[in-house]
């Protein structure tokens, strides 16, 4: 019965799945960073943790509903000669969503605008949580689906899904840390996930983008702000000299 926890083949799709996962991931931590930035520091850690025990619920309830995941790909209607599937219409509307959400954060830090009122604050919170939970379900729908396609073992899905959240949530603390102190990283971060949500919406419309691209270019812009960082930390030295 447990004859699979021996098959080193089993082993590699762990170990690749979880790779994956975790990859898949850095999107979810980096928008629910920015968005729990949004509010009150007391606030922020209850958001993030609130927002990654949603992600991991909504892994694991599509991971017990595979069938009906299974069953998201299944046109349901075709347009010019295209068949379209529930997953198609998801990956669409949170494509449109990150791209509506980026390009108002990037207004909002450009313009220095900002939340008016402590009153809101519980307003603000439901609303942080609600964008929250919407993405996870759009990037738990795409996790799941990708898992579903590299392994048929239930069990090795699970666990991947359960280590990718964990070092999700060991992350999100240190990448929100890191925006607040940089915050040229912010209009960085938030470029991703425009890069993201076009990705979501050709995803949708069957223009497939391979994340290869997209990873490749975050992480070549990450390396650009490390040495502008490092640089300007080095300026810093030299002039308290």
């Amino acid at each position: 019965m447990l004859a699979w926890l021996t098959d080193p083949q089993i082993w590699g799709a762990l170990v690749t799945l979880t790779a994956l996962e975790i990859v898949l991931g850095i999107d979810n931590v980096i928008f629910i960073s920015l968005v729990a930035e949004r509010l009150p520091k007391a606030q922020q850690a209850k958001a993030r943790a609130i927002g990654l025990s949603g992600a991991l619920i909504m892994r694991l309830a599509l991971l017990a509903a595979i069938a009906w995941v299974v069953g998201l790909t299944a046109p349901v209607f075709t347009l010019f000669g295209v068949a379209f599937s529930w997953r198609d219409l998801i990956l669409f509307a949170g494509g449109l969503f990150l791209l509506v959400k980026a390009t108002l954060e990037i207004h909002r830090s450009v313009e220095g605008e900002h939340e008016a009122g402590a009153g809101e604050g519980r307003a603000s919170f439901a609303m942080v949580i609600a964008q929250i939970m919407l993405l996870d379900l759009i990037f738990s729908l795409d996790s799941i689906i990708t898992a579903v396609g590299m392994t048929d073992h239930l069990p090795v899905m699970i666990v991947a899904v359960i280590i990718a959240v964990a070092v999700m949530f060991f992350a999100a603390g240190a990448v929100s840390a890191f925006i607040a102190r940089h915050p040229t990283t912010k209009m960085l971060a938030l470029s991703f996930l425009l890069l993201v949500g076009v990705a979501l919406v050709a995803d949708g419309l069957h223009f497939h983008i391979p994340r290869g691209y997209l990873y490749f270019a975050i992480a070549f812009s990450v390396l650009v702000e490390f040495l502008n960082l490092a640089a300007a930390r080095r300026r810093r030295v030299r002039r308290g000299a």
